[in-house]
């Protein structure tokens, strides 16, 4: 039995907008309501617009086609916008609070917000963007971003963002795409106490983008930057001073976001995710997932070009204060965001796997927060060592893993605030979700490892992809597997209790003598030792037709890999995991590569190890790491 780490108290269970909901449809726990959620889904997801109280027309049909998939249509009546829904407060309390990781500060009021957009939103339409046009931001994870994307949703217009340390190849692999009509960027942008001026790749990428009608440079780095061809961003939005902030009213699908893949298998995919989906889902997520309120403090550690930064600034829209920090996490040193947190007060701070596992393994001691109930963590499965550090460093909080991802702009997994936290485990599957685990012929699985499946339509699915329209490379992302059901690519253990137990990517599992075996099951015994700073295990061929398990591994500073280590490593796996774990080779490597986003690519890895060439080399934030995995 896996025993709760953390339970939520009896007064907090009462007081949960999620027990507030669950009662409200006649259910005592959570267990029922999600089933019920499920399979009344034109129910469960309507009484959310009226619940949450969304500005807009909802309509009178809920979905047309509610069981195809793809091919189900949310609210096909509907008139809304986005931005409206999340500048719906008024008055003079925090909306934004932005920190740079060298002290660089700005707060930004309701109203002040409101204000901005306005003038943003007018100064672009003066630009000559309408419905459907693209605006493509190049730009830190600053107020200017979300001020922009929010004035391109209010005019119609489609926002699609990537993070200044993008390489000039990997920014135009996706704008190129998506043609976009105005280009946002900034001059330069800080990282571990460095000032980077990119000004050089923003000249190689406009003049590759023939679609584009206006440049407009945020001085970021540097006051006095200039940039030929170019207005500031500051001009921008003066050339729309004064203007009253109108918001078009637009239907539940229209394109709000373009999301992109990794790309480690090529370009990336532009995922079209549209208006309503994402905000009720958001919605959901924040209120009753999370238990966000009014006048509460959300702060995840992304960059725009993570689907995080979209998830953190839709908390606009339950009143939120939204904390925005630019810069490396661990700089000077892993007391910056916990210091961060203590001194702003924040409630919510959300983060990174592999960040909590380099504060555990920096022997870090977090100071007291008083004020944080919940910490959030994603983007690789969170080891159960690390719900152990976490419980006794920061006692009391609840920890809520939680896991979806870009294809759905939103979570299939996450917290709980009425739930107990089970050690290595994300709390439940989300409301409305018909999240289940199969295998290979499509039975469900309980207590036993396979395939993350999706069962039934969800508003926040992608609307498509762009330019893909025969919906070809769309269906062959997701449905080719299963017909007519989402396959999400994660190898996962759901158990008895609802809870989720993820084993990494199912198209990175581990497959000697025909068992296959989730590649974070090895992580999570081989971090544990001192000697490594990080991991990465992938299996290779063999002439037999079977599979080996090879594990690289970075080590700490001053440590060598030496027989006595790999007998350490090989002794700490077979007995954590299994004989079948234990790799059939072992090799120390300077670097791992990892894609844009922080994530270590097992693929490309896999097809240097095998001879293949990677398809995208552009998509990984440090290319040259893969030298030294050659066979």
């Amino acid at each position: 039995m896996n025993e709760a780490l953390w339970e939520p108290e009896a007064s907090a269970i009462d007081a949960a907008q999620m027990t507030a909901s669950m009662r409200a449809h006649g259910f005592e726990d959570y267990a029922s309501f999600w089933k019920w959620s499920v399979e009344n889904r034109e129910e469960f997801w309507k009484s959310l617009w009226e619940e949450f109280g969304v500005v807009g027309e909802m309509g009178g049909t809920v979905c047309e086609n509610p069981n195809a998939m793809p091919g189900a249509k949310w609210f096909p009546e509907a008139r809304l916008s986005f931005a409206e829904n999340l500048l719906r407060f008024r008055g003079s309390e925090t909306a934004i609070s932005f920190v740079r990781e060298d002290g660089l500060r700005e707060e930004i009021s309701r109203d002040d917000l409101i204000s901005q957009v306005a003038s943003c939103a007018a100064g672009l339409r003066a630009a000559g963007v309408g419905q459907g046009d693209r605006v493509a931001g190049w730009l830190p994870n600053s107020p200017e971003a979300v001020i922009a994307a929010l004035a391109a949703n209010s005019l119609g217009a489609v926002w699609c963002s990537c993070s200044p340390d993008f390489g000039a190849s990997s920014v135009l692999d996706r704008f190129g795409q998506i043609e976009p009509k105005i280009l946002i960027v900034c001059d330069g942008y800080v990282y571990k106490g460095k000032g980077f001026d990119i000004r050089p790749k923003i000249r190689e990428v406009v003049a590759a983008l023939p679609s584009l009608k206006q440049t407009v440079l945020l001085s970021y780095l540097n006051s006095e930057a200039q940039l030929e061809k170019s207005i500031s961003f500051e001009q921008l939005c003066a050339n729309g001073a004064g203007a009253s902030l109108e918001f078009k009213s637009l239907p539940f699908d229209h394109p709000l976001y373009v999301m992109f893949s990794s790309g480690t298998t090529g370009k990336p995919k532009c995922i079209v995710h549209g208006q309503g989906g994402t905000l009720l889902q958001h919605l959901k997520e924040h209120r009753l997932h999370c238990d966000l309120r009014e006048g509460e403090k959300l702060f995840y550690f992304t960059t725009t070009g993570w689907m995080m930064w979209n998830w953190l600034i839709t908390g606009l829209a339950s009143g939120a204060t939204i904390y925005l920090w630019d810069g490396n996490p661990f700089h000077p040193g892993p007391e910056a965001i916990w210091d961060f947190a203590a001194k702003e007060g924040l409630h919510f701070l959300g983060t990174s796997a592999k960040w909590v596992d380099a504060c555990k393994k920096a022997g870090y001691e977090p100071p007291a927060l008083p004020e944080l109930r919940t910490v959030l963590s994603t983007g690789s499965p969170l080891a159960p060592e690390s719900f152990d550090w976490l419980t006794e460093n920061v006692p009391g909080v609840q920890i809520a893993s939680i896991s979806g991802g870009t294809d759905l702009i939103s979570c299939f997994a996450l917290g709980n605030p009425i739930l107990p936290v089970r050690r290595g485990e994300l709390q439940c599957r989300g409301l409305g979700m018909a999240v289940e685990v199969w295998d290979d012929q499509g039975q469900a699985l309980v207590e036993e490892q396979g395939e993350l499946v999706c069962t039934a339509p969800f508003p926040s699915m992608p609307t498509g992809f762009w330019k893909d329209e025969g919906g070809d490379k769309y269906h062959a992302a997701y449905f080719d597997h299963y017909p007519g059901i989402w396959r999400h690519g994660d190898w996962v253990q759901l158990s008895g209790n609802g809870g989720l137990t993820i084993y990494g990517r199912s198209d990175a599992t581990l497959n000697p003598g025909g068992v296959r075996i989730g590649t974070a099951e090895i992580y999570r015994q081989v971090e544990q030792i001192p000697a490594i700073a990080e991991a990465i295990v992938v299996g290779r061929n063999t002439h037999d037709g079977d599979q080996e398990v090879v594990l690289f591994v970075r080590l700490s500073e001053g440590e060598e890999l030496c027989d006595t280590l790999e007998s350490q490593i090989r002794k700490r796996i077979r007995e954590g995991a299994s004989p079948r774990h234990v790799p059939a080779e072992i090799r120390a490597v300077p670097d791992i590569p990892r894609t844009r986003s922080g994530k270590i690519s097992e693929i490309a890895v896999r097809d240097v190890l095998h001879g293949r060439p990677v398809k995208n080399t552009e998509a990984l934030a440090n290319p040259e790491a893969l030298e030294f995995f050659s066979a």
